[in-house]
């Protein structure tokens, strides 16, 4: 190992300790610790018992019977932790959770949560360590660091993302190619939002990747129909249940309504689509979600057009999905914890620096912009300085101070995803044979 690629490796070890100790700590301290992993497991619970997972009214009387709310929640709290949003896929994952009593449940998720991050960040590093391990390490070290929200409110995103980046690790290297098709197939079951449009790279890019993508697919199939069965047994009509429970999230004022009035777009575990931009001027989905698919539909025309025409490649692999990374978090629902999704930007960003020139400073700057805009800790240090000034929110005092909070993170998200759609189009009919030599993996690494 050389000096670069030990100190690239330090950073990363001094992200993962930070990651570890500071989620760790916050994981039981937080006022609304795992928030989100009571989301998934009392629904499950309900279903283990033969309730509607999907009927507010059956989880919580499984979750009172089992002691599973507490009086400190608040109303908010409650509507989370019942109104279930997720498909009958996840059950396949989250069901043997909510067999074990809530304490070990929570202690193994957490445990989960941060081991396959930390193991997902390593191989991210060491595709970049081709190219720049420094630069590679600082961050993966940095966006670990900022990743303890994942930890204290459980989300499954620390999971899905985990096991998609696992899965380009070894589709991209040919290695373990069985474990990659199934840590996809479970992360499409798990937030296929989060990981969808990584999957489509491997369908369009043709190939063995191509092969890869219906494998993964079946295997999604396979490992999720037991529970989609179970659902429909149980709950006939939760396509509607779900729709219902979708709305009263979104209503006007509501978790996820992205307006000035939402109860749960700003701050920490932000909304950062596009929707949360565009809903600031017009508070009203029939305006704000069009023009978010408007937005985000001609990016993905140009990538799908390029990616299905351009020669297969690593490096155009990693140009690609760093691009596809940024952008799948625009159109649609996704929240701060989302964004370590960003992972997958590192080696692109590393392959462009080691090759030098204007390109390189501004793959610097762009992914350095991205992942400090998207970090847990500047945000909550950013926060905490905002409430300690009690500015007026009323007025358009009040527009500007949510905007501050709401435009940062889908404005520099659309930033790195344009930036890195420019390269991979400018380079896409360039052959293999004049890329750089560590696009060639090592493969004793």
């Amino acid at each position: 190992m050389t000096k670069a690629r030990r100190d690239g490796l330090y950073f990363l070890l001094l992200g993962s300790a930070a990651f570890i100790l500071l989620g760790g700590a916050l994981a039981y301290t937080f006022p609304v610790a795992m928030v989100d992993f009571r989301v998934l497991y009392q629904p499950a619970r309900c279903l283990l018992q033969h309730g509607d997972p999907y009927n507010d009214n059956d989880v919580l009387r499984v979750s009172q019977a089992q002691a599973g709310n507490r009086p400190s929640d608040t109303e908010k709290v409650r509507q989370v932790v019942t109104q279930y949003l997720y498909p009958p896929t996840t059950f396949s994952f989250t069901v043997p959770f909510a067999m074990l009593p809530w304490g070990p449940a929570r202690l193994l998720w957490i445990i989960l949560t941060v081991g396959s991050l930390i193991f997902a960040s390593f191989l991210i590093w060491t595709l970049g360590a081709n190219y720049a391990p420094v630069v590679s390490g600082v961050m993966v070290g940095f966006l670990l660091a900022n990743s303890e929200l994942l930890v204290i409110t459980g989300n499954v995103a620390g999971i899905a993302i985990s096991l998609c980046v696992v899965a380009v690790w070894c589709f991209v290297r040919e290695r373990f190619v069985l474990c990659g098709i199934l840590c996809l197939a479970v992360s499409l079951a798990i937030k296929p939002h989060d990981t969808g449009l990584v999957w489509l790279y491997f369908l369009l890019a043709g190939g063995v990747y191509r092969k890869r993508a219906w494998q993964a697919l079946l295997a999604m199939v396979v490992f999720s129909l037991p529970a989609v069965i179970w659902v429909w047994h149980v709950s006939p009509n939760w396509i509607q249940e779900l729709h219902t429970n979708m709305l009263a999230f979104s209503v006007h004022g509501g978790m996820n309504d992205p307006g000035l009035d939402s109860t749960g777009a700003h701050g920490l575990g932000m909304l950062v689509s596009l929707q949360a931009i565009f809903g600031i001027f017009w508070d009203d989905p029939s305006i704000y979600n069009p023009a978010s698919y408007l937005a985000f539909a001609p990016l993905l025309l140009v990538w799908g057009f390029f990616t299905l025409r351009s020669p297969r490649s690593h490096g155009r692999a990693w140009l690609a999905l760093a691009a596809i990374a940024a952008l799948s978090m625009l159109p649609v629902y996704h929240r701060q914890q989302d964004t370590k999704l960003l992972l997958l930007t590192v080696p692109a960003c590393a392959m462009l620096w080691s090759e030098g020139g204007l390109t390189a400073w501004l793959a610097l700057l762009v992914n350095s912009a991205g992942f400090v805009l998207t970090g847990d800790i500047p945000w909550a240090i950013f926060l905490g300085l905002i409430n300690k000034l009690h500015l007026p929110m009323a007025g358009l005092g009040g527009k500007i101070l949510i905007g501050m909070q709401v435009f940062p993170v889908p404005l520099i998200l659309l930033i790195m995803g344009i930036f890195y759609l420019w390269v991979y189009v400018r380079r896409s009919n360039m052959i293999a044979t004049t890329e750089h030599p560590a696009s060639r993996v090592n493969p004793g690494m």
